[in-house]
């Protein structure tokens, strides 16, 4: 049952990404700006041949296509074998590592399928300015937080346990 729990939070997260990134797509032309809460939030059509925040971009093509394609493919294989396979996790890393996936794979089925990833959203607000991003980078960030913070708890809850011994 985890295992299937786990697998369907990659999959809504993958296809929260894919719903997003098809109506963007659709519906706004590119470099279009659309104020959702004034300048703060704003929606903006790109396409990243690179990586996060446009790195790799102007590598070679076969470079680019080990990096940004084969390379994460085979860490996501081995990511959702993890996922599958250890039962002893926390529930903090589990749910970090499956976001985590579900963004990395809809990013990854963009940059094979389009040779680009879709980014749309751009926030600026006091100290928070961010690049363009999509769904697949908030659920990436989202894993990450996460697993830090089931990192996190696991060490405090051993430092606790090596107290008591």
């Amino acid at each position: 049952m985890r295992t299937i729990l786990l697998l369907l939070l990659v999959l809504i997260n993958v296809s929260c990404d894919q719903v997003s990134k098809h109506i963007v797509r659709e519906k706004i032309d590119y470099y279009e700006e659309i104020k959702i809460i004034d300048q703060y939030f704003v929606l903006t059509k790109v396409e990243n041949s690179g990586a996060f925040l446009s790195l790799g971009n102007n590598l070679p093509g076969f470079v680019k296509i080990i990096f940004l394609s084969v390379l994460p493919a085979c860490i996501l294989l081995f990511g959702l074998y993890y996922l599958i396979q250890q039962r002893k996790t926390s529930p903090w890393l589990s749910i970090g590592i499956a976001f985590a996936l579900g963004g990395g794979i809809g990013n990854l089925y963009d940059r094979i399928l389009y040779g680009s990833v879709t980014d749309f959203m751009h926030i600026d607000y006091l100290f928070i300015k961010t690049g363009i991003f999509n769904m697949a980078d908030v659920s990436i960030m989202t894993g990450m937080v996460l697993i830090i913070i089931g990192f996190w708890i696991q060490r405090r809850a051993e430092l606790t346990l090596a107290e008591i011994e």
